[in-house]
């Protein structure tokens, strides 16, 4: 299986992974100290519907993991892959009381 990396370009707050053949998924978020609010997710068009969204998720939700942040989603994507998938929930941020 091959193992994708997320990289992240900190100045324009989003994440890279690259796919194939030169395509490039990415998520962008809002950073409020160590939480990120994770806004907008995209695949190439040409990649739709292959798997790759969950490909993104995985590289992307392991780099955060790494470098220490919480996420809270707002991307639809985002947020139905964060309910399908427990592994993921300890990088939550916790609610306000």
């Amino acid at each position: 299986m091959v193992h994708y990396k997320a990289v992240h370009d900190i100045e324009n707050q989003t994440y890279f992974v690259d796919l194939v053949e030169g395509y490039q998924a990415k998520v962008s978020y809002q950073i409020s100290g160590n939480v990120l609010t994770l806004d907008h997710s995209s695949v190439p068009e040409a990649l739709r519907g292959k798997g790759y969204a969950s490909v993104m998720m995985e590289a992307v939700l392991s780099k955060i993991e790494q470098e220490g942040y919480t996420v809270i989603p707002v991307c639809s994507y985002v947020i139905h892959y964060m309910k399908k998938h427990n592994e993921w929930q300890h990088l939550l941020a916790k609610k306000e009381p």
